[in-house]
């Protein structure tokens, strides 16, 4: 990490009193390490480190941002100098730094860069065998490990020197089955803020076994049939719902410039009253956790919606002096290349008081859906489409056979005013969210919810 004078010296040189209203200078240092296994051999195993510094400026509601991957006094006085010359020019402020101290911190039992790179390998293959060996049916299995080291300083010209160190484990299993022309695929990734202790909180070969099975599953699946149905969503499926139904609409941004069906409606019910949303970097373990957003504002729970009741759009740093309001700390970015956007953190919707086997008795029939696969929203109309990776027919209020190339299809305000049954269970998804050319961890969740009726393609 740099010394902080250096850091100070560099946003002396270009804030300015006069046309500028904010500027910051985030410096970052990264190692990662990826492993790939493809039916028993290492096909790639990548290991390095990057470096480098970006400098924002924030002048009349505009963003001036500059970046180099050199971190001496020269490569940061010369980039302070061509971000100056893009603002308007003034008298020179006088900065100092204050360090700020995280509200929440997340402690690592071990890391993984003292676990050597065969028994990473080691774990990998004997997940590898048990997902080859769960069936004959199996043709493909693909077996990734990741892990990324990032070390973050944030100053900004109000003063305050933020710094977070992040660590990020992911072990993703990827299993192709195919029988009488018939082909299926069981995916199973976990991981998020944490270390090698990963692997004590998670057996990898049940967890390849338990995509193997999934694949083998849906091979015997029938068409799922389509037309409106009740739709009952397990926590299992994780949250991909409530991040591309509302989430996206939620940040500021968009909700600003009026690209989001949310814009305006501050104040306004917009879900059923059973329904309250929550955006939450503070909990341990999960993807979408840190110390400090990458604008250096801590992390915290934001309650986008409470029981119904649209109370908070997601902010970073710009958006919020546009709205007049305060960063939520979900100013985010991909690396010191980018500029810092609103982004989800850990995307939830809150548990309830009903017992997720009361909702599946509940429900005579329709389509439960176990695991969710990918999706699209227009967050201008809240319009979506999702794939349904793993459903079961419900028939008399129990678990049915399963079905295969289901898709959901719904209007997001529409579906979250219908909502009708909020479970006591909360279960979390993994993933990476592109937005605006840049992928950033996140998690969603959600407890076992019932929808009184979706339009469900399948077979005719």
């Amino acid at each position: 990490m740099l010394d902080p004078q250096v850091l100070k010296d560099t946003l002396n040189e270009v804030f300015t009193t006069e046309g500028m209203d904010y500027a910051d200078l985030y410096i970052e240092l990264s190692r990662t390490t990826s492993i790939q296994i493809e039916d028993g051999k290492v096909e790639k195993v990548l290991q390095g480190g990057d470096s480098g510094g970006g400098l924002r400026a924030l002048s009349g509601g505009k963003t001036s941002y500059a970046y180099t991957n050199a971190l001496d006094e020269k490569a940061l006085s010369g980039m302070a100098s061509e971000l100056k010359s893009a603002v308007k020019s003034g008298y020179a402020a006088s900065i100092d730094l204050r360090r700020k101290e995280p509200r929440v911190d997340f402690p690592i039992r071990t890391d993984p860069a003292g676990v050597s790179l065969d028994r990473k390998v080691a774990i990998m293959k004997e997940a590898e065998r048990a997902a080859r060996g769960y069936d004959k049916s199996i043709r493909q299995v693909s077996v990734t490990y990741r892990e990324l080291h990032q070390r973050v300083q944030i100053a900004s010209s109000d003063g305050f020197l933020a710094e977070d160190e992040r660590l990020q484990t992911i072990f993703l299993v990827n299993v192709v089955a195919e029988s009488g022309g018939v082909v299926q695929t069981g995916y199973e990734p976990v991981g998020g803020f944490l270390g090698f202790e990963l692997f004590d909180e998670i057996s990898a070969p049940e967890l390849a076994r338990k995509a193997a099975r999934k694949a083998v599953m849906m091979l015997k699946a029938r068409r799922a049939p389509g037309g409106r149905r009740p739709v009952v969503i397990s926590s299992e499926a994780g949250g991909t719902m409530i991040h591309e139904a509302i989430g996206h609409g939620l940040e500021a941004d968009l909700a600003n410039q009026g690209l989001s069906v949310y814009s305006g409606k501050l104040g306004r019910k917009i879900a059923a009253d059973i329904v309250t949303v929550l955006d939450d970097a503070t909990l341990p373990g999960k993807r979408g956790s840190f110390r400090f957003d990458d604008e250096g504002v801590p992390s915290q729970k934001t309650v986008l919606v409470l029981n119904g009741v649209l109370q908070s759009f997601m902010y970073d740093r710009l958006q919020a002096m546009k709205a007049g309001s305060e960063s939520t700390g979900n100013g985010r970015r991909q690396s010191y290349r980018h500029r810092p956007i609103p982004r989800m953190t850990n995307t939830l919707i809150a548990p309830g008081k009903t017992a997720p086997e009361e909702i599946l008795k509940g429900t005579p029939q329709g389509l439960f859906v176990k695991k969710m696969g990918g999706g699209q929203v227009n967050t201008l109309t809240g319009d979506f489409v999702f794939d349904v990776q793993e459903g079961y027919l419900i028939e008399n209020g129990q678990l049915g056979e399963p079905v295969r190339g289901a898709t959901l299809a719904g209007n997001g305000p529409r579906v979250l005013m219908e909502i009708d049954m909020v479970g006591s269970d909360l279960g979390f998804s993994i993933g990476t969210c592109g937005k605006d050319a840049q992928g950033v961890p996140v998690s969603d969740a959600q407890p076992t919810i019932r929808v009184p009726e979706l339009v469900v393609g399948g077979a005719s």
